[in-house]
């Protein structure tokens, strides 16, 4: 065992000059997803203030062009920062609230699943209704549309809007936050290493 363990270590040794290929993949994912979403919060700020304020058919929170505002900015010019890793645990911080709110003020009614999946283990009832829905609309699809060409780019699916990917990207921006922004892949580490 000792001699596996050794192999090991010098295998991981030799690897380690690409340990910042790792955040640097989270950066790089995470991005784009974040700075679409702040784009489309400024592109259409008064609706999306309208809905983070309305009580009645929307989030209820207080402020909401303040609150639209900073969700906004975070995921904009948070994202932005990520792709060259610069403030990387910085930014993680506001983000990770900011997929926290998502997770539990819009999307945990909905339980976990994002895409509606009656197979899967964590289907709830919302996601098994949406089964009846989903062949229906296929069957109207079918029938009045050019289902072939509809379907070329994918199966139709019911969007089930559980938290599965607000807390995916927590999690991912957790990571970020410990690890930083990578070696030798961010402005972070070329700032603050030792001279």
């Amino acid at each position: 065992m000792t001699a596996i363990t050794q192999l090991w270590h010098r295998f991981f040794s030799q690897t380690q000059v690409a340990e910042g290929l790792a955040p640097l993949a989270l950066r790089l994912y995470l991005a784009p997803v974040l700075m679409q979403a702040g784009y489309n919060k400024l592109s259409a700020f008064e609706d999306t203030a309208a809905w983070f304020g309305n009580p009645d058919w929307g989030l209820g929170l207080p402020f909401p062009e303040l609150m639209t505002a900073l969700a906004a900015g975070t995921e904009l010019f948070g994202g932005a920062l990520l792709v060259i890793g610069l403030f990387t645990r910085l930014v993680a911080i506001p983000m990770m609230v900011t997929m926290l709110v998502a997770a539990f003020a819009v999307h945990w009614q909905n339980g976990w699943l994002a895409i509606a999946d009656a197979s899967s283990w964590l289907a709830n009832e919302r996601v098994l209704d949406s089964v009846e829905k989903l062949d229906r609309a296929k069957v109207i699809l079918q029938e009045n549309g050019n289902y072939d060409w509809l379907t070329s780019s994918g199966s139709v699916v019911v969007l089930n809007n559980g938290i599965e990917f607000a807390i995916t990207y927590f999690v991912m921006l957790l990571a970020l936050y410990f690890m930083g922004g990578g070696k030798y892949t961010s402005v972070d580490y070329y700032l603050t290493r030792k001279q």
